[in-house]
This record gives C-alpha cells, structure tokens and sequence, in this order.
C-alpha cells in the first residue's frame, strides 16, 4: 500500500531583533522563525554575549588565532543561547547544549516534543539562525564567490539532474544557479542531521533561477521528498540562502 501524506507546511517568520525581545518568545507548532544578524558587532554587544556562554564555549573561543573569528563564534553562540533563553523561558547561561555525532549543537535533558529546534550558519559577517517547535530544521547561507570552479564541484557533487539544468543555463547564469542549487542542498543535509556524510547525488533539488525552491527527488526512498519542503530565505545582496523543514505528514 502506498503512503499519503497530509501537508501542512509551516509558516516561515522572518523575526528582528529591533522588533521583538528576548524573553519569554512565543512560537507556535506550524512556525518557523528566521533571524539574522551581522557578526560584527560593538564591544559592548559582544561582552554581553560573551558572559551568556559556557566555561567550554568560552575555552572554545578563546583557542581561536585570530581576534575576529573569536569574537565571530562568541556572536554566534551568544546569540543563539539568547534566543533560545526566549523560546524556552530559561536564562540563556543556564542552558545546556550538547552535539550529535556529527557535530550538531542540541537542546540536552529535554524530550523531543518539549524542546526547541534550532539550526544555525553563518558565511562572509553574516549569521542566520532558525527555530521551530518538534520539526526537524536546516538552515544555509553562502557567500557568493566568483573565485572558484564552480563547473567542477557541482560535476563531482550534484546529482545528474541538477548537473544537466546547470549545463542547459547561460554561462552568466550559473553561478548563481550554482550557489541557489548549495544552499538548498546544505540546509536539507543539515535538517537530516548528517552533515556533508549525506551524499549530495542522493537527492535533487529546483536549480532553475525563478523556479520556486523545492526538493524534487530523493533516493533511494522517493517518498521521502514529500516529508520536507524548502524556501529560499532573504538575505543581504552577494549571499544565497535556503531553509528546509519536515512537513506535518501522516498515513
């Protein structure tokens, strides 16, 4: 007997941090929030950040060579415990965080159903942060760089199908295309949880620039593209970014 499945596809709030506090945030089951937020930020945002971490978060920074990357990962885990301080009403220093086998920071102590989920990523001084309720979530944003062989990676990467929509595009639309076609599969990998140890061949996404984000096929179990959708989110000019989710799905 072949599955059915109930779509019930979230909605995706982009939140500011000028809009709305950091205490006590209300999110709904069929949402999804999206923060962002430059990494470069004044030395007093970044001590009050700082005194948010761990005594193994602050150890982390502080191996850092360079000042910027160690204040970047301090913004960066600073604000991910102050919003998570906000969804699950808890002082954000009180939180714990722990990581799966593949490096992923999670919620600890907490059941599935009673904590936040959360992805982040960061590239150039940009940081973006998601958040939802009992679903799995990825979240990508990429740089996009003119310095590298894009033709070559998506050949040793991408599936055929994705590979042959980017030879079928002009020559001036395929970087793009490239970068559209990356952030879509990384924030799918990093939903599952499995990182790149998920080979990128074994699902194709939409590549097509204007053509809605979307996961068209996966492998070897072909149903289970109808279990996730994608978006692409909004970021600055010179960035690419996507989301993807779990969909409310039953037999």
């Amino acid at each position: 007997m072949t599955a059915s499945y109930r779509v019930a596809k979230p909605r995706v709030l982009e939140r500011r941090f000028d809009e709305v506090g950091s205490t006590n945030l209300p999110l709904a089951s069929d949402e999804i929030h999206i923060w962002q937020r430059q990494l470069r930020c004044d030395r007093h945002v970044i001590q009050t950040l700082e005194g948010l971490l761990h005594s193994d978060e602050l150890a982390r920074a502080a191996r850092f060579r360079f000042p910027s990357n160690r204040d970047e990962f301090i913004v960066s885990r600073g604000t991910l415990r102050r919003l998570l301080g906000g969804y699950m009403s808890c002082p954000p220093e009180e939180l714990r965080l722990t990581y799966s086998q593949h490096g992923r920071p999670q919620l600890d102590g907490l059941r599935l159903g009673d904590r936040v989920e959360f992805n982040v990523s960061h590239s150039g001084d940009v940081i973006v942060l998601a958040f939802a309720r009992a679903r799995r979530i990825g979240i990508d944003i990429e740089h996009v760089r003119t310095d590298f062989s894009t033709a070559e990676i998506a050949e040793r990467f991408f599936s055929l199908a994705e590979r042959e929509a980017l030879r079928k595009l002009p020559v001036e639309q395929r970087q793009a295309a490239f970068f559209t076609c990356w952030t879509r599969k990384e924030a799918f990998i990093k939903a599952l949880g499995e990182g790149l140890s998920h080979p990128l061949d074994q699902f194709d996404v939409s590549v097509i620039p204007g053509q809605p984000a979307a996961l068209l096929a996966t492998r070897p179990d072909a149903e289970d593209a109808a279990r996730w959708s994608l978006w692409d989110i909004s970021v600055p000019a010179g960035y690419g970014g996507a989301l993807a989710a779990e969909i409310d799905s039953a037999e």
